[in-house]
């Protein structure tokens, strides 16, 4: 709250009529906003709220009765827009879908013309108010997910980072703390399990601080439990998912406009990465075949790298024809798909087989396989790195 006042005074709202607003006197206000004291009583949250017309979901209460009319009214209000203006929920949601069943690889610079063009001069217009950096935010979050699935890591951390202080800016914690399981989910992929803890409690941490979403708290705990899974702590990392199942179970009525959903084929899959990280087969693989039952065709990207998880551990425990037999499935897999991870991923598949070759089904199964990853190379050429990313088998709690 003290943020929130130091916004607002900023954007030319004068300390005096904050103090009015919220029924303190002004030297109180400064103490909130030096950080000397923290706001609990629920009056004042209320208070503001509906002084300045933020929308209870941003201060952790209840729709406000003057919600549905804002919501109804011209763009701007006393604070600029709504929860989140809908013209960006919709390319949100417009991207999001698209990304889920094709990948991000050609999306990428469409979702960047869209934050120069629609988003960033909102930014700096004065009469905007600090949902727009919600807005910015989401949209640079989603822009590192896609340059990630496109091979271009760098990119995508340059993304994020850029991202965690457009969502503070907003004030929306939970946002913050999406943004911060993303840069855990990258610090894991790029090779660095240590950085993935860090960001991990970072969330942890933003999401305390702000309204409880027990899938956010999910999303977390799991991210956490897959940076100690890699560096090989086993209880704190089963506990972690343990905790993250249960969060899970709490979060069934917790949309957040700007986050992507974290559901049950999302933990299962997650979960198979990092016991299979600790070396316990048997259970990953379990979690394994419920991700991919779980998992939603219209989800075309999860779909497949869940079944690629699945496929190598059958090869870890040595089970070769149920491996070819996901295998085939996964040559169904559309070679149009834009996402670098997947064939990246099919490549570490594919090497970990041609370690059976003396096996005929595996063989055999090289065979189409080299022919089907030829193909999808020569359809994916415009978005294919020159040289291969990422740190392996892999799935996401993004999408």
């Amino acid at each position: 709250m003290g943020a929130l006042f130091k916004l607002l005074n900023t954007r030319g709202v004068s300390t005096r009529r904050i103090a009015t607003a919220a029924g303190i006197g002004q030297g109180r206000l400064y103490d909130y906003m030096n950080g000397r004291f923290r706001v609990e009583k629920l009056a004042v949250f209320e208070q503001i709220a509906d002084a300045f017309h933020i929308p209870g979901a941003l201060l952790g209460l209840a729709r406000r009765p003057w919600e549905a009319a804002a919501q109804a009214a011209p763009y701007h209000t006393p604070l600029g827009e709504v929860l989140a203006d809908s013209d960006d929920l919709s390319a949100m949601d417009a991207f999001r879908n698209a990304d889920r069943q094709a990948g991000g690889g050609r999306l990428y610079s469409a979702v960047v013309r869209h934050l120069t063009a629609s988003v960033a001069p909102r930014l700096v217009d004065g009469a905007s108010g600090p949902v727009v950096f919600g807005a910015a935010a989401a949209l640079t979050e989603m822009a590192g997910w896609m340059a990630h699935d496109s091979g271009q890591d760098d990119l995508a951390a340059a993304h994020f980072s850029k991202a965690l202080p457009l969502a503070r800016t907003s004030g929306d914690l939970p946002l913050a703390a999406h943004v911060a399981a993303s840069s855990s989910h990258l610090a894991l992929q790029t090779g660095d399990p240590r950085q993935a803890v860090h960001w991990a409690l970072v969330g942890v941490e933003l999401a305390r601080s702000g309204p409880h979403l027990p899938s956010l708290m999910a999303r977390l705990h799991t991210m956490h439990a897959r940076a100690l899974a890699a560096t090989g702590q086993y209880a704190p990392a089963t506990a972690a998912l343990d905790q993250a199942s249960v969060s899970l179970e709490l979060g069934a009525d917790d949309d957040h406009p700007w986050l992507s959903p974290f559901d049950h084929a999302t933990l299962a899959s997650e979960s198979a990465l990092a016991l299979g990280d600790l070396g316990i087969v048997e259970s990953a693989l379990t979690y394994a075949e419920q991700a991919v039952s779980l998992r939603e065709e219209g989800r075309a990207r999860s779909l497949a790298l869940s079944r690629i998880t699945l496929a190598s551990l059958h090869v870890r425990r040595g089970d070769l024809d149920s491996a070819v037999g996901v295998g085939v499935e996964l040559l169904a897999t559309s070679p149009t798909m834009g996402s670098v991870r997947v064939v990246q991923q099919l490549d570490g598949l594919r090497d970990q087989l041609s370690q059976h070759t003396t096996y005929r089904p595996v063989c055999e199964y090289l065979a189409r396989f080299d022919d089907a990853r030829r193909m999808r190379a020569l359809l994916l050429a415009d978005i294919m790195p020159q040289q291969r990313g990422g740190t392996g088998i892999d799935d996401t709690a993004h999408t």
